[in-house]
């Protein structure tokens, strides 16, 4: 065995290391919370303009391919553009953006102009994800599954309250209503400015260290074996996301197809698989800190697939149940394969944030345009029971090499 000298902390890594900021970590996350709130209104009101605008499942999935495409395209360069410059105060301006979006699908009257609206809405998101996981992860004090369990709780959190304040806002009187969201935009943005401030006084801690002894940190795999363990974690969020295009999208079409519920019955069940995934994030991190976490990655998404190969086959009250056990074994992986990454590769933790959740949202983008066009080829039924496979491919997460956790 070799005896490899310990590497240098530079002084910000030190400062990060010994107290996890709290404060910083539940204010970050609330501010996660309104930016996937008023994400999850573009899902939530499909039924109402659906109708309205007589759409087709492929148009509705098209609306669904651009909000994900510009929300994914640009994080992974904002992210890398941000490892060497910070920009506190682009989260902000992100939030900024979103309102933009907001107000105009508020008002939209026309396929292209919804498409503008959701596309700004994407742009908003793919500013605010690679800085405010920098933000989670500088206060978390080296605890860092559960920093982006409480970040992620904050984001699933506001996408299971968005569709059901839409449920009661939007669906009953009308497009207009998204205006309201807008407000939950400009406190965003007030609540960001006042993160900006903190995370701007603690930017001298970084520019007076060596970030290159952070950067150059080895993990004792080859960077052949890290490029391979990255493919994979890709893949693993692709059956993950795809899965998860299909409920965030279409679970309201198949109640309504499947058992004829009415649009805001729908979203309420919408709500619950929602509120699970906000709750199985939670579980997720910390267990990840504690166990290993490519375990939690294993059981997470292989784990999901007994209940998704059953859910298109059951009554209601048990599809309700398995959407709900679904949400909470399936989201607690994410988490996992984040900080998993940032692990394989120290020091690029706004790269790795901004390629991670830009494919997250590239592949629910896609995966949205493809299963509306799937739909409107076949039918909704016929959608669930594919997707019900997607979950198999857990199955390679037994190729990942086991990193040492530490604190």
């Amino acid at each position: 065995m070799k005896n490899n000298p310990e590497p240098t902390i530079p002084l910000y890594q030190n400062a990060v290391v010994q107290k996890t900021v709290y404060s910083i970590l539940f204010t970050i996350s609330f501010t996660h919370l309104l930016n996937d709130m008023m994400q999850s209104v573009i899902p939530a009101i499909y039924p109402l303009i659906k109708e309205r605008f007589n759409f087709s499942f492929t148009q509705i999935g098209l609306i669904t391919f651009t909000f994900q495409l510009t929300a994914s395209l640009l994080q992974p360069f904002v992210g890398f553009y941000t490892d060497r410059k910070p920009r506190p105060y682009s989260l902000a301006i992100g939030m900024a953006v979103t309102l933009l979006g907001l107000i105009i699908l508020s008002i939209a009257q026309s396929f292209f102009i919804i498409l503008l609206a959701v596309a700004l809405i994407g742009m908003g998101s793919s500013v605010f994800h690679p800085e405010s996981s920098r933000v989670a992860y500088l206060a978390s004090g080296g605890r860092k599954g559960l920093a982006q369990s409480i970040f992620q709780l904050g984001g699933n959190a506001g996408s299971a309250i968005g569709p059901l304040l839409a449920a009661l806002i939007v669906i009953p009187y009308g497009q207009f209503q998204i205006i309201y969201f807008s407000l939950a935009a400009i406190l965003g943005i007030l609540v960001l400015l006042k993160i900006g401030k903190w995370y701007q006084g603690h930017l001298y801690l970084k520019q007076s260290s060596a970030p290159s002894q952070v950067e150059h940190a080895s993990t004792g795999i080859s960077s052949k074996r890290t490029v391979f363990s990255l493919a994979i974690l890709l893949v693993l969020i692709f059956s993950k996301y795809f899965y998860m295009a299909s409920m965030t999208s279409y679970f309201t079409f198949f109640l309504i197809d499947k058992f004829q519920l009415s649009a805001q019955q729908s979203q309420l069940y919408l709500f619950a698989f929602l509120a699970a995934v906000a709750a199985g994030t939670v579980i997720g991190g910390p267990l990840g800190d504690r166990f290993g976490r490519k375990y939690i990655i294993w059981i997470s998404i292989l784990g999901a697939a007994p209940f998704t190969l059953l859910l298109p086959y059951v009554s209601l009250f048990w599809t309700v149940v398995l959407s709900v056990i679904i949400g909470m074994v399936i989201s607690s992986a994410f988490s996992a394969i984040l900080v998993y990454a940032t692990d394989l590769m120290p020091g690029k933790v706004g790269m790795i944030a901004g390629l991670f959740f830009g494919f997250a949202f590239g592949m629910g983008g896609v995966g949205s345009a493809l299963l509306g066009w799937l739909a409107d080829t076949t039918s909704i039924a016929f959608v669930f029971k594919i997707c019900a496979f997607l979950p198999l491919i857990g199955v390679i997460t037994g190729f990942l090499p086991n990193i040492a956790h530490k604190r």
